[in-house]
């Protein structure tokens, strides 16, 4: 099956993830905390939890850290309670935008993201405008030249959705998000590894945005990026950059 290139926005995103390493703890630590009050501290079993303490691995965070935030998120330890809060809102172009943030103080949130949506040429919708653009997946995508066939074997022996095959040559595995883990992992045994690997809000359908229209979109999704109770931010632009 074949779907819209979407390489250069990956390839766009990772950029900006590691030019905000310095805050990656951060929304990490909330996701610990978030996933083991709701779901428990014993990662076994709590798939949330797993996933967020595979996220603090990977951005190099001490074992001893993610503990202390899960005790505090238990009751183990004092800490400060988030709430998790989903905002959903139009970008240029109408290119519909979700923000899913996490916080301690809901008021100071949905002022910072309304500002940005109204200084930066978007608007603030209401809950439902956009969601139903979006599917709950979790999504795994190989660099262009992965060997599609290998991928698909695995992927539906493990039990994803669907395989699909960019216009830019990217593979994209999609699974239920109860069965992202068993896929991932499976795809890993085989020794085949991903550029991304996350349980995501997947646009049903693309807009494609070029020129000044594509700069002033990836300026808003910047600095709703950049808020500091955003965790993620999801749409369905197709962004070409100059």
């Amino acid at each position: 099956m074949a779907g819209h290139s979407k390489w250069a926005n990956i390839q766009h995103r990772k950029g900006r993830q590691d030019e905000k390493r310095q805050r990656v703890w951060t929304r990490v630590v909330r996701e610990i905390m978030v996933a083991a009050r709701t779901g428990g501290g014993d990662p076994t079993a709590n798939p949330r939890l797993r996933l967020a303490i595979e996220k603090a691995k990977a951005a190099n965070m001490p074992a001893d850290t993610v503990k202390r935030n899960i005790d505090k998120a238990t009751g183990n330890l004092e800490g400060v309670s988030y709430e998790e809060i989903r905002y959903e809102g139009y970008g240029i172009g109408g290119a519909a935008i979700i923000i899913d943030t996490m916080t301690d103080n809901r008021v100071r949130t949905v002022a910072e993201v309304r500002h940005a949506f109204s200084k930066y040429g978007g608007n603030m919708g209401t809950e439902g405008s956009v969601a139903f653009q979006f599917k709950h997946v979790g999504q795994i995508i190989f660099a262009p030249g992965t060997s599609e066939d290998k991928v698909m074997e695995v992927a539906l022996d493990a039990g994803a959705d669907d395989v699909v095959t960019d216009e830019d040559g990217a593979i994209e595995v999609l699974t239920d998000p109860a069965q992202f883990e068993a896929v991932k992992n499976a795809l890993e045994a085989a020794g085949l590894t991903p550029e991304v690997a996350e349980v995501t809000m997947r646009a049903e359908n693309t807009i494609d945005l070029t020129g000044e229209d594509a700069a002033k979109m990836q300026k808003l999704l910047d600095v709703l990026e950049d808020l500091d109770d955003v965790q993620d931010v999801f749409h369905n632009a197709n962004v070409e950059l100059a």
